[in-house]
């Protein structure tokens, strides 16, 4: 499989555009390229290792092709924020000399490279990452960090972070954020009953807060569900996971406290499938009924997902 270069056109993405404001004499992938090569990496990968001894291994093998991207653009965005440090040395001590002058041109354009081979690193990051949960319904998410949107997904926020960023805008008397709707669901409720009620339920959010900010802990089972569907909507997603080295068996509720310490306007729980079949013997999922019983304690609105909604 090949995959085209060549040069910028009006009708080129605003990838495409920040590239050829580059003026770099050697072509660049297009953005169509990347995406292109991100999807065929996932495909080849889940075809080789599918049906063979390896599908056992077949999440991990997936989830490091992905973050191998991801970490990738991590580094290359450390090496343009050291560029533009050195930018930010530069402005504050020229002199107007032409040695001056070339310095601050070779920072400035080492930056503006280092972000354009970042965005390339996240698009193929994340066309790999749709096309894995395409052959596979599973959902990558990053180990660690924040992932800042693209047009292929929506930004992802660490918890831990997303919390400062509120102390922050608190200081500045300013919230810029859209609200949150907190959702912790059972791992055993992943049946087409359970994703259609959770769709249903994220859609009646998002119709009451058009601007809604998903949170939720990145479980297996119904949270990957919610996660998938914010995906598919562009809703940005924070993830306060379940520290288990840290916190031991009261993690999941640890991590509840984080839903609740970012403010939610609604915490949407599913304790229970709602595959009749599936749920005869099975126990609610506890993380999920505590974090209802934490919104009534916290004077947040709580609705329980059932095969009919209905608010508690």
């Amino acid at each position: 499989m090949t995959f085209s270069l060549h040069d910028f056109v009006a009708s080129d993405t605003a990838f495409d555009v920040q590239t050829s404001a580059l003026e770099d004499p050697r072509p660049h992938p297009t953005e169509a390229a990347l995406v292109q090569l991100g999807q065929a990496l996932m495909t080849e990968l889940v075809d080789l290792v599918s049906d063979t001894a390896l599908e056992e291994v077949r999440t991990i093998l997936c989830e490091c092709l992905i973050g191998g991207f991801h970490s990738a653009a991590g580094r290359i965005e450390r090496d343009a924020d050291r560029a533009r440090d050195r930018m930010r040395l530069l402005e504050r001590d020229f002199d107007g000399s032409e040695m001056a002058d070339t310095e601050l041109q070779a920072a400035t354009l080492a930056a503006r490279s280092a972000d354009v081979a970042q965005a390339a690193c996240e698009l193929i990051r994340d066309a790999a990452a749709e096309a894995y949960a395409t052959a596979t319904g599973e959902v990558w998410t990053p180990w660690r960090g924040s992932r800042r949107g693209s047009h292929l997904t929506a930004a992802q926020l660490e918890a831990k972070q997303a919390l400062r960023a509120i102390a922050e805008r608190r200081t500045r008397a300013a919230d810029p954020a859209g609200p949150v709707v907190a959702f912790r669901g059972a791992p055993f409720a992943d049946t087409p009953a359970d994703g259609g009620r959770i769709f249903d339920a994220l859609n009646w959010a998002r119709a009451q807060w058009p601007d809604m900010v998903l949170a939720t802990t990145g479980a297996r089972g119904a949270e990957r569900l919610a996660i998938r569907w914010a995906q598919q909507k562009g809703v940005t997603l924070v993830l306060a996971r379940a520290d288990f080295d840290r916190h031991g068996k009261a993690a999941p509720f640890r991590a509840n406290d984080e839903l609740i310490a970012l403010e939610p306007v609604c915490c949407l729980t599913l304790a229970q499938t709602l595959d009749p079949r599936k749920a005869d013997g099975s126990h609610p999922f506890g993380p999920a009924q505590n974090l209802a019983q934490e919104a009534h304690a916290h004077g947040v609105r709580h609705v329980a997902i059932r095969p009919h909604a209905a608010a508690a």
